[in-house]
Formats: C-alpha cells, structure tokens, sequence
C-alpha cells in the first residue's frame, strides 16, 4: 500500500516538472516561426498610416530594433509572468482580449464537448456491441465523415440548412444585441450572466445562438470518440471477466454497461487531454464561421491585418493552456488507472 500511495504523488511531481520545458519549446517555437515570416509586423499592419518617425517609435517601443537574442529573452520572461503582450492596430493587452471573449470561447468549447461525449460514446457502444453488422458499418462511416470533413464545411452546410433553408435557428452571433445589452456583466460569460440574472429570454436566445456552433465543433471531435470507444469495447468484450460475467447469468445490458463499457471509458479520459490542441484549432475555425464573439474569432481578425504581437500572445496562451490542460487530464487518469504511474 505504501508504494501505491507514494507513486501518485512521484508521478504528479515528474508530470508537472515535464511541463516546463514543453510549454519552453513550444513558446520558442512561436516565437521563431513568427520572426522567420517576411516583412516588418509593424509597416505591414500600421504603416501606411505613420510617418516614418512615428513608425521608427512604434518599432522601438515593440522592441522590434533590438537583437533578435534580446527580443526573445523579454518574450521568455514576460511569458513566465504571465505578460502575453499587447497588440499593435488597438492596443488592448492580450489578457484583456482573454477576459472580454474568452468566455464566449470557453462556452463553445465546453457545449461542443459535451455534444461530442454525448453522440460519440454512445454510437461507439453500440458499434462495438454489433460489430461488423449494417449498424456498425453506418456508424464507422459516420465517424470518418464527421472527422475528415473541415469543420467550416460542416458549419457552412448547417447554416444554409437550418438558419437559411428552415429558419431554425440563428446564422451567427452568440446572442441578438438587446440580449447583450440587457445581461449584467459579472463573469464574462454570457450564459452564466444570463442564469445569474435569471433572465430566462436572454438565457434561450444564448441557447439557441450556440446549437449550430457547438454541434459543428462538436461533430468533428464525435469521430474520435466514436472509433475509439468502439476499438476498447471490442476488447473489453473479449475479456475473461467478460466471460466470467456471463457464465454466472448477468444479462447483455448490464455486462455490456457495468463491465465493458466502464473499462472502455479510461483511454477515453487520456484522449480527452489530446483533443484539447483540436478543440482549440476548430474552435477558431468555428468562431470564424459564426461569427461567435470568442478568442478564435479575434485571432482571425488580427491575423488578417498582420497584427504579429497579438497573433504571437493569443498562440502563445493557447500553447500554454493545452500543456496545462493535457497535464490536469494526466493527474485524473492517474487516479482513475493506478497502471498510468508506473
């Protein structure tokens, strides 16, 4: 019992001293690839619009004219303090865009992954339960569908379909401009605003905004889970406590539920850490598509105008928030399979 106990501690100690130097190579490699694109941040986003003066200062406050050695020393450092810069066409600092719409992407992001867990694990049960019949066949289609095809495609198709061609449901926005405008702000995140205020039209109006976006983000991460639940059921199947569970006459349901179905859901929690990366490149994607108020969404924006130091904070912070993420999902899978720590 000793050795279990101290192995939990032993493996959460080697994760969290792995952090570092990944988070270190991953700002460095921002930080390289945006240095090696052609032009000056600053005349390519400002400069038809400064007098060579006023461009030689902004250049000089960027610190675009030090060595390229120093530049990345102050990146390192201000990165450690959590300093992810400003950006250069409006000047708002990076954690101030994190505050003001980060909210709207953790709201996306947090609805797409249920509507994920909630069509992958099931068909990937039921795929694995009828393997190599008709069903099974559908549903392995389905996933490579839902996964190959680009998240905008689905987004478009879905816009035309049910907000263009039924008139279900809203093209784009996370919520009509008097709902915004009627929620207090409290946490910067509209929804729980919404629920705290206990406005229960603004409450349906978000809800309604965020079906089409969540559901497309949603679908591409459905794939996933879908073929992998499948693959650990079909195993978990073939065990021997499968058969020994059988032999002593529990039905189907409850071997398939309370034995096959538990064991296959750990490799799910260590695949949820890796799909963090994914969740985050389609949510920028999604946000373009619908226009949804979030980090991707403003991402885009400043990438369109070349905006170099809020395109280099806002990658930065996504680097280092799926490191801690995929970190947060080690500890738990370590608590949920004490197998992981050795």
């Amino acid at each position: 019992m000793s050795s279990a106990g101290g192995s939990l501690p032993r493996y959460i100690a080697q994760r969290i001293a792995l952090v570092i130097p990944m988070i270190f190579i991953l700002v460095t490699i921002v930080f390289l690839l945006l240095r090696v694109a052609p032009g000056d941040p600053v005349s390519a986003t400002v400069g038809g619009r400064l007098s060579p003066d006023a461009l030689a200062e902004r250049q000089e406050a960027l610190g675009l004219n030090r060595p390229l050695i120093v530049q990345y020393w102050d990146y390192i450092k201000d990165v450690a303090t959590l300093n992810f810069g400003q950006t250069i066409t409006d000047n708002r600092d990076i954690i101030d865009i994190v505050k003001d719409n980060g909210g709207a992407t953790l709201t996306l992001a947090v609805a797409a992954f249920a509507v994920a867990l909630l069509i992958g694990i099931p068909l990937g049960v039921i795929a694995g339960r009828f393997r190599d019949t008709l069903g099974d066949v559908v549903i392995r289609i389905f996933g490579v569908v839902s996964y190959a095809a680009p998240v905008f495609y689905w987004g478009f198709l879905f816009q035309l379909l049910f907000a263009g061609a039924l008139g279900w449901l809203p093209v784009s926005g996370m919520a009509a401009p008097n709902t915004i405008f009627e929620v207090e702000t409290v946490t910067h995140i509209l929804l729980i605003d919404a629920i705290i205020g206990a406005n229960g039209e603004a409450i349906w109006d978000i809800l309604e905004h965020l079906i089409l976006p969540a559901f497309t983000l949603g679908l591409l991460l459905s794939g996933i889970f879908i073929r992998l639940v499948r693959v650990n059921v079909l195993q978990s199947l073939k065990g021997d406590y499968i058969e020994a569970a059988r032999a002593r006459g529990i039905g189907e349901v409850r071997v398939l539920r309370a034995h096959a179905f538990r064991n296959a859901l750990v490799p799910v929690v260590t695949i949820i850490g890796l799909q963090v990366a994914l969740l985050m490149s389609g949510a920028v994607l999604t946000e373009a598509t619908f226009n949804w108020p979030g980090i991707g969404n403003q991402l885009v924006k400043y990438i369109n105008v070349r905006d170099y130091a809020a395109v280099q904070g806002i990658i930065t912070l996504f680097a280092v928030v799926v490191v801690l993420v995929s970190l947060l999902i080690d500890i738990v899978n370590a608590l949920i399979d004490p197998r992981v720590r050795y």
